[in-house]
């Protein structure tokens, strides 16, 4: 029987972490944290030293830097006194900062739970992104949590891009992100050459405080006007997104060979027989998945093999923190900044035809109602036998067109079984409730010097949706895998609706005749039952995306809460390691359980912050990409001034509509001042603003005929004019229904 070694803290749950980590360890922030809790008192240094038996002085003073680095990541705080307490017990929230353009923000807490809002006087102090501290103050007058600025624990914003302007002689930039709230005072000796109007990054050389603005530092000007591309290279580094690839980086991936070494197929299952294929988009480079499916006696054998990105990028390298530190790739219109460098992320992960590649498998026994019944992972070494397209696998598989079948004879069988097998998944979708929202992708089409020629709607056919239930069928097995094996790994998250939105929702729903079922606790089911009922109906899309905006945003974090738009218990991503960081992950995850023993990977400290930082990854990419793809979009309307277009409401504020140009694609805000002959007031609950003496009411959804009159490049906005109103659909899509009107409707839903 192995004895467990003895430790000088044995009450600490992470004492063997600390004996490797230090020749002299200390108690772990864990076991601090959890001592303070069970104490139930605040304890300064002497009082810890003493309860922990440390009474030699340089241990002490390495306690004093442990505590110290504890209180700087908002771990725990100090009260006047001097003492230690947790931050939960002291009224204090910690998280990231989300700023506002009109000045104020919200703490999103680390710990999850409802954001805390910060009014613009305690966002003087903060920039958008920046980890705080904040005191819990109540609740404000709309409800909502509201805080007071305790302390700044980590800054966001070391260099701002923006336009420079000089006015009455001061020079300032107007930050491209309209998130970062505040302009950059910059002095003369720091303008380095900067004439007004140019964009520039600016380092800033003092953050906000209470009393002033930042203050920053030229140090590089882009150019006098957004020549084309520009907006993307305006975008990076606004958003700091990481481009250029280190030395150290590149060093490593030099010697890598463009082919599979055989050295490193050994201790593989090799499955180079099977017709596994790819299928994605005509425009695709990187191929991370294939798909195999074949009939057996109890349903469907189906294989997902997977690019073994964590073959390539092993922990600790220079390779393995720039991953990191990219969280995942970027999309541009027309460019990409990659997660992983070319040679793998276009060369040995990505799974091109005819070519040996080592994968990471999930082999699923799938029934002939769609459950998956079995699931096993191993590492392989595969051949892709075909790269196909969404369009050539549908017109395959579902328009059965014969020249686009003899063209593939030899994969028939699989693909048309792949097809059956979707069909299965599918109907197991339906029925455990995952909720579908029709949304609308739009692509940007480029003609000559990258100016765009058109933009036009990504037309999903059954191929799309094969894939995906793939996909989702081998995430989901891996998250399963990892929880019977209770080994901590990166969840993807997707919360259900929270009880202030739930209670808006219902609200909205009552005023249209309608419910959402569940009674105070919604399943994904009920959502789902909803959508279906209204289908048909006038207002749908304006009843879809009230449900879509109850939800919240998903996220990366160890605790599995389930995933409500998939209505699934676990949910994890598995399945794209070139392109996103927390599957690369998983992959070493499930690498860690093949060994005897299965020895975690990663703890679960260092998975919350991983999954905190992959959250942020995500979300700076996907605003970095929309800024672009907004200014893009102004240009493209420049010459359009004067233009009539139909449109579709897209949003309401209180300060007025955003609509969605029919065929076009592209949003501009009709500002509540242009609305004439009334004074227009915003009603949050209904989604509308209503005439305060005609009634009138625009309404999300509502249909409208607008004319373009400004499009402003540096803002990145479009200002509307109403031309007229279509008339009010049936079906509630005008809130000036009499209930006259409301009575014939229900009378006509019976």
């Amino acid at each position: 029987m192995t004895r467990k070694p003895s430790f000088r803290f044995p009450d600490d749950p992470f004492a063997e972490r600390e004996h490797e980590k230090y020749p002299h360890p200390l108690p772990s922030r864990e076991y601090i944290m959890q001592v303070l809790a069970q104490q139930g008192v605040p304890m300064d240094l002497p009082a810890l030293a003493q309860f922990f038996h440390i009474d030699d002085e340089e241990e002490l003073s390495a306690l004093g830097f442990r505590m110290r680095a504890m209180e700087r990541d908002g771990q725990v705080m100090r009260n006047r006194r001097g003492d230690f307490g947790l931050v939960n017990k002291m009224d204090l929230v910690r998280g990231r900062i989300i700023g506002h353009h009109d000045g104020f923000g919200f703490l999103v807490p680390d710990e999850g739970g409802e954001d805390v809002f910060l009014s613009p006087k305690q966002m003087r102090s903060l920039l958008h992104g920046d980890r705080a501290v904040v005191r819990l103050m109540g609740v404000d007058r709309r409800g909502r949590r509201e805080g007071a600025l305790v302390e700044v624990l980590e800054r966001a914003n070391k260099s701002v891009v923006g336009r420079f302007v000089i006015e009455h002689g001061v020079g300032f930039v107007i930050p491209n992100n309209k998130r970062i709230h505040q302009d950059i005072v910059v002095p003369v000796e720091f303008q380095n050459g900067a004439t007004d109007r140019q964009i520039v990054v600016v380092e800033l050389v003092e953050q906000p405080s209470w009393r002033a603005q930042p203050i920053g530092r030229v140090v590089e000007v882009l150019g006098d006007h957004m020549a084309p591309g520009m907006e993307i290279d305006i975008a990076m580094r606004a958003y700091e997104l990481p481009n250029d690839w280190p030395q150290d980086v590149l060093d490593e991936v030099a010697g890598l060979s463009p082919h599979v070494r055989e050295e490193d197929k050994a201790g593989r299952e090799d499955i180079r027989h099977l017709p596994l294929v790819t299928i994605d988009g005509e425009d695709a480079r990187d191929f991370d998945d294939a798909v195999y499916c074949e009939k057996n006696g109890r349903g469907w054998r189906l294989i997902v093999a997977i690019a073994d990105v964590s073959h390539y990028v092993r922990p600790g390298t220079a390779l393995d923190r720039e991953a990191f530190l990219r969280g995942n790739s970027v999309y541009f219109p027309g460019r990409v900044i990659p997660m992983l460098p070319e040679i793998l992320s276009n060369g040995l992960c990505s799974i091109n035809p005819n070519v040996d590649r080592l994968c990471m498998v999930c082999d699923m026994e799938v029934t002939f109602v769609g459950r998956v019944k079995e699931h096993r992972f191993y590492p392989a070494v595969m051949r892709s036998h075909a790269r196909m397209t969404y369009t050539e696998v549908a017109d395959i598989v579902v328009e059965k067109k014969i020249t686009a079948r003899d063209a593939r004879a030899p994969l028939l069988p699989h693909l048309d079984e792949l097809y059956e097998l979707y069909q299965a998944l599918r109907k197991q979708r339906d029925k455990r409730g995952a909720i579908d929202f029709e949304t609308t992708e739009t692509k940007i089409v480029f003609g000559d010097s990258k100016k765009i020629e058109k933009i036009v709607p990504v037309e999903r056919n059954d191929a799309h949706r094969l894939i995906e239930e793939c996909m989702i069928s081998a995430n989901v097995a891996a998250a399963s895998f990892m929880l019977e094996r209770k080994a901590p790994t990166l969840f993807r998250v997707h919360a259900g609706p929270g009880a202030e939105k739930l209670t808006d929702l219902r609200e909205f729903l009552a005023e249209l005749g309608l419910k959402i079922g569940g009674r105070g606790d919604p399943e994904p089911k009920h959502y789902a039952a909803l959508l279906t009922e209204i289908r048909g109906r006038p207002d749908a899309q304006l009843i879809q995306t009230v449900l879509l905006r109850s939800l919240s945003q998903a996220v990366y974090t160890p605790e599995n809460l389930g995933h409500f738009g998939l209505a699934v218990e676990g949910y994890s991503h598995f399945t794209s390691p070139i392109r996103r960081y927390p599957d690369l992950l998983l992959h070493r995850g499930l690498r860690a359980q093949f060994k005897p023993g299965g020895a975690p990977a990663h703890s679960h400290d260092e998975l919350v912050a991983w999954g905190e930082h992959c959250s942020m990854t995500e979300r700076r990419a996907d605003e970095a990409t929309r800024d672009a793809v907004d200014w893009l979009k102004c240009e493209y309307m420049r010459d359009r001034v004067g233009d009539e277009f139909d449109g579709v409401i897209s949003s309401v504020t209180s300060f007025g509509l955003f609509v969605m140009l029919k065929q076009v694609y592209v949003e501009g805000l009709v500002h509540v001042t242009s609305l004439q002959n009334d004074y227009y007031h915003y009603d949050q609950s209904k989604h509308r603003l209503v005439g305060e003496r005609s009634g009138k009411a625009y309404r999300l959804s509502d249909s409208v005929r607008v004319k373009i009159m400004r499009v402003n490049l540096d803002e990145k906005k479009l200002d509307f004019e109403l031309v007229e109103a279509a008339a009010p659909a049936k079906g509630g899509e005008n809130a000036s229904d009499t209930g006259k009107t409301k009575s014939k409707r229900k009378r006509k839903r019976r």
